[in-house]
């Protein structure tokens, strides 16, 4: 029997859960799902530069199992860009360290703490906020970790 799946560190919910070709519609093409956790490797080596065992260890993870994340989320990156599939980020057994919240009066989007509400948009006051966590279902289980990002 597999060995339950450890959760890997994420920084922060992605700001956008999907992507598609211009002019198709969603419903006409197939699905490819990048984990959450495939998202986050892709952050820190190509987005931040880190280096695979700085990022594992920000992931919590080790370098191994850091190293098959990074192959797999170029891999279909690479078949995003060559075939135009529906790029859906989702899954995978994560914890967020801090939320993203997005202001739905004027666009701002900030980094904030899980399961406290900031209260208003830091831009334009709104207190009309939406979690990015909470569309993983994430922000009820939580516990306070450090933040080494």
């Amino acid at each position: 029997m597999a060995r339950p799946q450890k959760n890997r560190h994420v920084k922060n919910p992605p700001r956008f859960g999907q992507f598609k070709p211009l002019g198709i519609p969603s419903r006409q093409l197939d699905e490819l799902i990048l984990s959450l956790d495939e998202y986050e490797a892709l952050r820190l080596a190509d987005g931040e530069g880190y280096d695979q065992s700085q990022a594992a260890d920000l992931m919590g993870i080790s370098r191994p199992t850091f190293t098959r994340l990074i192959e797999n989320a170029r891999h279909k990156m690479a078949e995003f860009l060559e075939k135009g599939p529906l790029l859906t980020i989702d899954g995978g057994a994560v914890h967020f360290l801090k939320d993203q919240w997005w202001c739905r009066k004027c666009g701002h989007a900030f980094s904030g703490e899980l399961v406290t509400h900031p209260g208003q948009c830091p831009q334009c006051g709104s207190t009309d906020l939406h979690s990015l966590a909470e569309r993983y279902g994430h922000g009820k289980c939580c516990r306070n970790l450090s933040d080494d990002f």
